[in-house]
């Protein structure tokens, strides 16, 4: 795994783009290659917090792409460079990530 995480703090918006490295596996894929549905394996949700604060929070579905990207702008006005954001997700299987990176 491994994934990567850009934020930017321009004029009170922070521009974030988050791009995990994940196989995205969907229910017809699973049935196809073991014939067992319960075998998918896709990001189920994904969240962020800068300073203990949540500032995005979502849940996602089996209709991504492999290794997807999302690109997300958050109001950051009460925010600062090299503050941290955290980015954590999880997958269905129950494995998760979370990235620590400094806003730029």
């Amino acid at each position: 795994m491994g994934t990567r995480v850009k934020a930017k703090l321009k004029k009170g918006i922070i521009k974030l783009t988050i791009q995990p490295s994940h196989a995205m596996t969907t229910y017809n894929q699973a049935e196809k290659k073991t014939g067992n549905k319960d075998d998918a394996n896709f990001i189920t949700h994904l969240s962020g917090t800068i300073n203990g604060e949540t500032v995005f929070d979502m849940s996602t579905s089996q209709f991504l792409s492999k290794n997807p990207i999302f690109k997300l702008k958050l109001n950051g006005e009460t925010f600062k460079k090299k503050e941290k954001i955290i980015v954590t997700w999880l997958d269905r299987k129950g494995n998760s990530e979370a990235i620590t990176k400094k806003i730029k």
